[in-house]
């Protein structure tokens, strides 16, 4: 395969050019993130709270022992519960692109957890009936300069979209700037051979939305003014990652015992 190579760096994905490892440019999921998600506050407080009430024996022992470790138990336990929904998603993803390519499934095979994703996945296919045009590839912007993995684009009922599936809880409106920024990306860069495909004119988005209990196919607005949107944020990405630590000068006059920030830091 030569799929596009990634990495990770303070916490945000790049991928690396193909054909030129110099040029590393910013995913689109990191890009998004860039978003305020106010929820995210009252989220992780509301998942502290839930573990100390429902882990409260295993907190006291161990705040006993170690308070420092009850504390950082406590507090990764939004990390924890992302991290499972992360590896519940990756595995729901891994089987829906299976099935979508016609590949046997045998749900002896399925994890539990995933085995009712699947079930709906499948009944998805026999009433939609999408055909699939392109899967689990990266678009490129050499224009915007960012990438990202898209799940599929497929024709629905003639028209050719671009596809995300969801397992998650929620859809947030995140998606809709996710789909904007594959739509208008310059070009696809095919795993298989590396080379490069333009992206197809595409009319619309979509977001599968895949629980235990069902499914739901839910239109996704992208077009131009959701794009703008993404360009805002993709300004805002290199603001936050280079373009804010260009600002702030030395002091070229000071008076008193003045210590700024980084002195502090540093004694």
């Amino acid at each position: 395969m030569a799929g596009v190579s990634t990495l990770q760096r303070s916490g945000s994905r790049f991928y690396i050019d193909p054909d030129n490892g110099a040029i590393k440019v910013p995913g689109v999921t990191s890009v998004v993130g860039m978003a305020p998600k106010d929820f995210l506050s009252f989220w992780n407080a509301k998942v502290v709270a839930e573990t100390a009430v429902e882990q409260i024996d295993t907190v006291v022992r161990l705040a006993e022992r170690d308070p420092a470790g009850a504390v950082d138990y406590l507090k990764g336990a939004p990390r924890r519960q992302t991290r499972a929904a992360s590896d519940l998603g990756t595995a729901a993803h891994d089987l829906f692109e299976r099935l979508a390519r016609g590949e046997e499934v045998k749900d002896r095979s399925v994890h539990i957890d995933v085995k009712r994703h699947v079930r709906w996945f499948r009944e998805f296919l026999d009433d939609v009936q999408p055909e699939f045009l392109y899967f689990e590839e990266t678009v490129w912007s050499d224009t915007h300069q960012y990438a990202g993995s898209f799940d599929a684009i497929a024709k629905v009922d003639g028209e050719t979209v671009i596809l995300d599936w969801k397992t998650s809880k929620s859809i947030y409106d995140s998606v809709a700037l996710q789909l904007s920024a594959y739509r208008y990306a310059d070009r696809i860069i095919l795993a298989e051979t590396g080379e490069s495909v333009d992206v197809p004119e595409i009319v619309g988005g979509g977001a599968l939305h895949v629980r235990p209990e069902g499914w739901a196919l839910h239109p996704v607005e992208c077009g131009p003014t959701v794009f703008d949107a993404f360009l805002h944020l993709r300004g805002t990405f290199d603001w936050e990652k280079e373009g804010k630590k260009r600002v702030i000068g030395k002091p070229i006059s000071s008076g008193g015992e003045f210590v700024t920030g980084t002195q502090r830091r540093a004694a």
